[in-house]
């Protein structure tokens, strides 16, 4: 019987993976076809790789520095592959499908294994999953291109479930689980999704550890927990290669302290030990906008909307501009009403499944209800952000490491797995036989009051209550006076039409609880429906704001740039300079790295130097911090609008001699010292870091660049007397290394961000070479750490069956 029951189990698990995996094709069909999801975020990225990428290709090795931003950079946060990643091999296993029918995917397994570990029934589990993965932040996410984010969101179900079994006391499969999950969570290298997640774990486990003692069983629950330690060590050192560099870049990039301690005119500033309150608060969630939870597009939908030609814009715009360019005005309607700067959909989980969480607040007992009623909490009172200062402000002065993150918003991922979870353990109470029926009534009965109420409110009487008008609005109606008001029509007519869907989908639900209940059909219909009606609700709004539209023809996804004509009369130029892109924000562009060494680039962590260069110096137009970047070339918009290249003749070159060093004492001297010097003649170090020798005149000498790679430059030198170089390439002290005729010298920080070096007389060759330690020590780590997964786990089991 038991070798039967295996059979029957392992089929059914085949049969839902195959179910998983055509419901993600079918949702993301165009991959058939080779078609690729255009994500605006995945396009800058691959401009900023791509230097690194032909590398690879062209080398068979990885790079580690790219010089094509931001005047360089490390490699670890963009395209890097690292040794001994045999984590990374799993997971291109569990996502074989293609992009991004892979993370949704991935969505439903983690919900699935995590809801199956608690003991739910395959087929609820099945439902209770598609319609989890259909969430409509988790699908927004893949549109716009944050595949990290999603790839970290959907490994924390597994983590959860690893961390459950062992609560469970099933000792050697919750081991390996929990540290395979935390490795690959890791592994996903979006450091805030995994930070969040472990505040989710803190709840749960510490309600875990409160029931037991309770019970007084206290000492029974510090083996799981330990071992839950242990395993999500253990990912850790798994992924020591990444972790490592990613922390030793951290210190150098804009989520670290800033040595500056005043503002580029010199006054006091205040000084922090990671990102600025107002940038971490910039996206914060509106305490009404919280309401999207359960009516989607309660706040409005998005700042770009398609509302067709029965809205109220397209109407007032068509007798305004005509119909032509109504048409067109109409596809892309700023709904959204809220406080953030940008909202690509609004974070609706399911009404559905909301409705759910309240019975489950009832009618579910335990730590783990507790735990995850707690987490929920606690991830919506943070994500307010700014618009509840008191405790985001106690988290930011506070709490370790939570002011290097921004988009405070993004915390509420926690209740956008904890309310579903909550929901579905309520419907697997509602269909047990042991809960007693008044239990059942009585908490359907609260949650339909509570839940029905504010639907009511907000869809019958949000018209009068609210002003709908956004943040943009007044600009509109400067252009096209009474604009305002057709859209602010709109957004009424919204609320009230996804107000009503969400009435009549609770509707739905509270009656086939009603007639499951009352034996007027069976549960396993009661289940189908409820699983049809759970997955309609998240699917279809999802549809909204990603879907097949979205899809471009291959190549012009993994190629999304072309070169403009400036781009192309640039490339002619086969030296090695960098390029500025003044025709947009060049801080806020992967496209140019694309083509050229950018001073700009696309990046969540910038490098804090040169970051600071930017606004100190750069924002104020400083020629001479341009020319010693060695920026030969501009690209700037014409009169027509098109981008036009224009060449720099003052560009310092790659490297040159100086005769006048300016000591400085510190940072804040370093940086307002460059406000005006001559960058060809002078140089400003920090003396009290760097100890360089004096300089002689000597007017013959010379300096060239003869060979670049990356990770590699090679330069050749002539003088009659001891010269200091100034080079044009980031100073970076982790990695690089300076050798003269084959031996290691001295190298030092000069103009804030550059490097500099003392050439003794006579003709030299001086090599520059990226050899970080941090890869190969933890390379190594990542060893040990597999190690330690087999020999831990092959030493529980032999306990355990000992025990048994």
């Amino acid at each position: 019987m038991k070798k039967t029951f295996n059979v029957k189990q392992v089929a059914v698990y085949i049969g839902v993976i195959i179910a998983f995996s055509v419901v993600a094709l079918f949702y993301f069909k165009p991959v058939l076809k080779g078609y690729k999801i255009f994500q605006s975020d995945i396009a800058q990225f691959r401009g900023m790789s791509k230097e690194l990428k032909d590398y690879r290709a062209e080398n068979g090795k990885e790079a580690f520095w790219t010089d094509a931003a931001f005047g360089g950079m490390p490699s670890y946060q963009l395209s890097t592959y690292y040794p001994n990643d045999y984590i990374k091999k799993l997971d291109s296993l569990i996502r074989f499908l293609p992009r991004p029918a892979d993370y949704l995917f991935l969505y439903f397994l983690g919900f699935f294994v995590l809801l199956t570990v608690l003991k739910f029934d395959w087929k609820l589990a099945l439902i209770g999953s598609l319609a989890f993965g259909f969430s409509t932040y988790f699908i927004i996410i893949l549109g716009v291109g944050h595949n990290a984010k999603a790839h970290a969101i959907g490994y924390i179900p597994l983590v959860l479930a690893g961390v459950l079994l062992l609560f469970q006391k099933r000792y050697v499969v919750g081991f390996v689980l929990t540290a395979l999950a935390t490795s690959l969570e890791m592994q996903a290298s979006h450091p805030q999704m995994t930070y969040y997640m472990l505040f989710m774990l803190l709840f749960v486990g510490l309600f875990f550890v409160i029931e037991q003692i309770k019970k007084g069983i206290l000492k029974s629950s510090l083996k799981p927990i330990s071992l839950v330690v242990l395993a999500m060590v253990i990912g850790l050192l798994t992924n020591a290669q990444s972790m490592l560099a990613t922390k030793e870049y951290a210190a150098h990039s804009t989520r670290s302290k800033s040595e500056l301690t005043v503002t580029s005119d010199g006054k006091p500033k205040e000084v922090s030990t990671g990102l600025s309150k107002d940038y971490i608060t910039e996206y914060s969630y509106g305490i009404l906008e919280t309401f999207n939870l359960m009516i989607p597009r309660l706040v409005g939908g998005a700042n770009n909307e398609d509302l067709g030609r029965d809205s109220n814009t397209y109407k007032f715009l068509a007798s305004k501009i005509g119909a032509g360019q109504a048409v067109n005005f109409s596809k892309s309607v700023p709904t959204y009403w809220g406080n953030q700067p940008i909202v690509a959909a609004p974070a609706y989980i399911g009404v559905v499944f909301v409705f759910l969480f309240f019975i489950g607040c009832f009618l579910v007992k335990g730590w783990i209800k507790k735990g995850l009623v707690a987490a929920t909490i606690f991830s919506i009172l943070l994500s307010w952000g700014k618009n509840f200062g008191f405790l985001t402000d106690l988290f930011i002065d506070y709490m370790p490491l939570y002011n290097k993150f921004r988009a405070v918003s993004s915390i509420q991922v926690i209740a956008e797995i904890c309310i579903p979870l909550l929901g579905m353990l309520a419907l697997k109470e509602f269909f047990s036989d042991t809960v007693p029926k008044e239990e059942k009534i009585e908490s359907t009965k609260i949650a339909t009051i509570l839940i029905g109420g504010i639907l009511i409110i907000f869809t019958f009487f949000g018209g009068m209550l609210f002003s709908f008008s956004g943040l943009n609005d007044a600009y509109y109606n400067q252009q096209i006076p009474g604009f305002s008001g057709a859209l602010q029509a709109d957004r009424k007519d919204i609320l009230f039409s996804d107000g009503l869907r969400s009435i009549v989908l609770v509707a739905i639900t509270v009656g086939v609880l009603w007639m499951v209940l009352n034996v007027k059909i069976k549960k396993q219909y009661g289940i189908l429906v409820l699983g049809v009606v759970m997955l309609f609700d998240t699917l279809t709004v999802a549809k909204r704001y990603v879907n097949d539209d979205d899809f471009l023809p291959a190549n012009k996804v993994e190629k999304p740039f072309s070169p403009s004509a400036a781009d192309k009369q640039i490339l002619q130029d086969k030296s090695h300079y960098r390029v500025a892109n003044f025709s947009g924000n060049f801080m806020n562009d992967g496209a140019t790295s694309y083509y050229h060494n950018s001073i700009g680039g696309y990046h969540a962590a910038k490098p804090r130097r040169y970051q600071e260069l930017v606004d100190y110096q750069l924002s104020k137009n400083n020629m001479e911090i341009i020319n010693m970047l060695n920026t030969k070339y501009f690209i700037v918009a014409s009169e027509q609008g098109q981008p036009e290249a224009q060449k720099n003749p003052d560009a310092n070159g790659n490297a040159w001699f100086v005769h006048n060093i300016i000591s400085v004492d510190n940072a804040d001297d370093e940086i307002l010292a460059l406000t005006d010097f001559d960058s060809k003649n002078d140089v400003v170090i920090n003396t009290q870091d760097f100890k360089v020798q004096p300089t002689e005149v000597d007017s013959t000498a010379t300096i060239s660049l003869v060979s670049y790679e990356p990770n590699e430059l090679v330069y050749t030198s002539q003088s009659e007397k001891t010269q200091l170089a100034v080079f044009s390439e980031m100073y970076y002290q982790p990695g690089w290394n300076a050798y003269v005729d084959g031996k290691l010298t001295p190298h030092y920080r000069a103009n804030y961000v550059l490097r500099a070096m003392n050439i003794p007389a006579g003709k030299h060759k001086i090599i520059f070479k990226f050899e970080p330690k941090v890869i190969q020590q933890g390379s190594m780590l990542s060893l040990v750490g597999y190690g330690l997964l087999i020999l831990v786990s092959v030493g529980i089991f032999f306990i355990e069956k000992k025990k048994q």
